[in-house]
């Protein structure tokens, strides 16, 4: 049994735990692990390294393909703090699930408050999921290509400083039964569990919840707090990613700080 498997039972309950790079040696508080090595999948629009590409093709093969028929469709990505990078790591898993499956894989930034997954694919963040749980059109109408033939994103939108009503009304519990019927797999991008929690409310209505944690940073306390709300929520922690990159925060994000 790997050592995160170990940190994550003296949390309180086994779960998966994955990584995205090779990471140090932490302090005893905090999670770091050094990544298996096994065959590497086709190359990916995304910029990563040889090992992060391992690392994310590992993570979807036993989070989305080797499970079996109850394999989970529809994934919440939460981070227990700001700037773990689960916009990024969101993002890469959609790529590389795409890359493996020949369902259609669409992303949904349901980060109302500071939206990001948009700018992985450096595209405009325009008409997207806020203006969905507004307007009556079919919510294909606010999902755009990434290239791929089945990669496909609803971006934030509008953004609104009503983001938790939104993201808790039952106008998106109907756009997450007609996303899960209109696309194959579903990843939502959600805000850290810091800072709200949508990432728990939206899990409910989802096969289950990644936390994304920082290497050398997460602290154990948070991310069993972090498992505790979601299951006390009766949603399911499907694992955790452990991610050894650092992200500079914009100079936007400070200015709303």
């Amino acid at each position: 049994m790997s050592r995160n498997f170990e940190l994550l039972q003296r949390i309180g309950r086994e779960q998966a735990i994955y990584t995205t790079a090779t990471a140090p040696e932490g302090e005893p508080e905090t999670f770091a692990e050094q990544p298996a090595v096994f065959a590497g999948p086709p190359a990916t629009a995304l910029a990563m390294s040889g090992g992060e590409l391992e690392e994310f093709t590992k993570l979807v093969q036993r989070l989305f393909i080797m499970p079996g028929n109850e394999a989970p469709r529809s994934v919440v990505f939460t981070a227990t703090d700001r700037g773990n990078g689960c916009s990024w790591v969101c993002a890469h898993a959609a790529e590389v699930l795409a890359s493996q499956v020949s369902g259609s894989v669409c992303l949904v930034d349901a980060n109302l408050r500071r939206p990001g997954l948009h700018s992985q694919f450096s595209v405009e963040n325009h008409y997207g999921l806020s203006d969905a749980l507004m307007k009556p059109d079919p919510v294909r109408t606010f999902a755009r290509n990434l290239g791929r033939p089945n990669l496909w994103m609803v971006s934030c939108g509008s953004g609104s400083e009503d983001a938790q009503n939104l993201l808790t009304s039952d106008r998106m519990r109907l756009r997450m039964s007609e996303l899960r019927a209109e696309f194959d797999y579903v990843l939502l991008d959600a805000a850290a569990l810091s800072d709200a929690n949508d990432a728990v409310l939206l899990g409910c209505g989802a096969d289950g919840v990644v936390l994304v944690l920082k290497a050398n940073t997460s602290r154990r306390e948070s991310a069993r707090k972090a498992m505790h709300d979601i299951q006390a929520a009766k949603a399911r922690v499907l694992g955790a990613v452990l991610n050894h990159r650092t992200f500079p925060i914009p100079q936007s994000i400070y200015d709303k700080l």
